[in-house]
């Protein structure tokens, strides 16, 4: 199948990827990621590998790609394995100066993804993204499951929509957040890309909310670190923006994996009401300037 010649290949089982995932190592012990994407998938494949390239070459601390290819279950990558922890446990267990410092290097290195630019051809952002929020909105709508004071996330999108006319477009990561971050000898490496996609760089905050519930501090390092401690006040609008219009789809996205994923989206919806006061403050309490 591949190139190179594992000896032995332990399954991933963490991820919510349907990607069959593996530590494959060589003779010589050499430890790489093997994935395994199903033939439904593969169309993207030959995307995600080039766009990861792009962004290695950058410099950015990640999974370098190393070699794809088809296989009989659909295509595989192999990437570089990295041999680190879960930033998610490891962070909890650091002093507030520590967890900021990681979320300042999480912040400089989102920044050099987006200095990959979108292509030219790439459809108007306002029009696409309100056309992304309409959906939410029917979904949420359509949902048995409301939140309690949900209306408060429909009316901030009602009254800042205008906000995204004229946005830039970049490379985004799709899912960044301090679950898809890794602590390697005391450096964080970024990983799971298969989610990419082109839009507005700020849009890509919206997965803080993980961050800030896991480790405030970490979270107000990132959005400094992005900025370098110069933080415009339209970026905090917007983020507002994108994450009411989240945390709307949020629960009917959590209904098929069954009670508890509804749970933990219910709560993270009263979290984020807390954080904004109901939004009506467009700068969340967990945000620590330092």
């Amino acid at each position: 199948m591949t190139k190179l010649e594992f000896v032995t290949k332990t399954p991933i089982e963490k991820g919510w990827s349907r990607d069959k995932k593996y530590c494959a190592v060589t003779a010589d012990g050499t430890k790489y990621l093997l994935r395994i994407t199903p033939e439904i998938k593969c169309a993207r494949c030959a995307d995600i590998f080039r766009m990861q390239q792009t962004v290695s070459l950058l410099g950015v601390p990640m999974c370098r790609p190393i070699e794809m290819g088809k296989c009989d279950e659909g295509a595989y990558t192999v990437q570089t394995w990295v041999d680190g922890d879960d930033a998610e446990d490891v962070i909890k267990e650091l002093s507030e100066d520590e967890q900021y410092s990681y979320g300042l290097e999480a912040g400089r290195i989102l920044k050099i993804i987006h200095s990959v630019p979108a292509p030219p051809e790439q459809p108007d952002w306002e029009a696409r993204f309100n056309a992304k929020i309409d959906r939410k909105i029917k979904m949420y709508n359509e949902c048995p499951i409301k939140y309690e004071n949900g209306e408060a996330f429909l009316d901030y999108i009602s009254k800042n929509r205008h906000l995204l006319k004229d946005r830039p477009q970049t490379f985004q990561h799709g899912d960044y957040h301090i679950g898809n971050m890794m602590i390697e000898k005391g450096k964080l490496v970024i990983i799971d890309f298969d989610r990419y996609d082109f839009g507005d760089p700020w849009e890509e905050f919206n997965r803080i909310v993980w961050c800030a519930q896991a480790a405030p501090y970490f979270a107000s390092g990132m959005v400094d670190g992005y900025f370098d401690r110069n933080v415009p006040e339209e970026f905090w609008r917007l983020l507002a923006l994108y994450i009411s219009s989240n945390t709307l789809s949020s629960i009917p996205w959590a209904i098929p994996f069954g009670e508890g994923e509804i749970n933990t989206m219910i709560n993270q919806a009263k979290d984020v009401l807390s954080w904004y006061d109901s939004m009506k403050d467009p700068i969340p309490t967990w945000y620590v300037k330092k």
